[in-house]
């Protein structure tokens, strides 16, 4: 899935009071009676790292599974909860260092810091994520249910923080920080074309989905370049 950061449109509720459509919903998935589990086998950044960071349990291909919080390298804030949850999960120091060079994680080095319950080899992801849903579908469900909201109460962080969050991220969409970057970038993909030999539509599209790979390294190339 692209992302075209020159047209992201995120609008702040018009009730101040009101909590975010977006804030609303990993709010929900965190606190939901039930147990979510993630098999992630794919690029998961930005928002979708922070939904993912709102599921219970999040196991992921060691082939194929990249994270990463890369609104700061863009001029943006993360507005999801990658803030607020992120440092929960794997310490300040860590935190600190993949929100701030928004870079590229992968599935090992994530398992490592805490970022994700599980990394496995990509084919036998499924099948665990299987047996661990129909392990827990075995067990009392207000029981699971009941643990689950005793270990929100010690790890989550209040919803008010990620309310801010999402208004300081809106913010963020109108500073010259962010707007210079989102055209640099764009800039950095049509070099990646103009470089080839003959630009041809398969060339832009490859240079898109590279692109969308490998988003750590080109921001950093982009920032470089400015």
């Amino acid at each position: 899935m692209s992302f075209d950061l020159a047209a992201a449109d995120f609008p702040a509720p018009e009730d101040p009071d009101a909590v975010p459509a977006w804030t609303n919903l990993v709010l929900e998935l965190s606190r939901a009676p039930y147990i979510t589990i993630a098999a992630i086998r794919g690029r998961t950044r930005g928002g979708g790292n922070e939904l993912a960071l709102a599921l219970d349990l999040r196991c992921a291909s060691r082939e194929k599974a990249i994270f990463g919080q890369p609104e700061a390298g863009s001029g943006l804030l993360p507005g999801g909860g990658g803030t607020e949850r992120l440092p929960r999960a794997i310490g300040r120091d860590r935190a600190l260092e993949a929100i701030l060079t928004s870079d590229d994680y992968d599935a090992d080095t994530v398992e490592r810091w805490g970022w994700i319950t599980r990394a496995l080899p990509d084919s036998e992801l499924d099948a665990f994520v299987g047996t661990v849903a129909a392990r827990l579908a075995a067990f009392d469900r207000t029981s699971l249910a009941s643990a689950k909201a005793q270990i929100n109460r010690a790890s989550l962080p209040p919803d008010a923080d990620l309310v801010a969050a999402y208004g300081e991220f809106t913010r963020s969409l109108t500073l010259p920080g962010f707007l210079t970057r989102a055209a640099g970038t764009q800039a950095v993909v049509e070099q990646a074309v103009v470089e080839q030999a003959v630009v041809e539509q398969a060339v832009v599209e490859q240079a898109g989905i590279d692109f969308e790979y490998r988003l750590g390294h080109y921001i950093g190339i982009a920032n470089r370049q400015r």
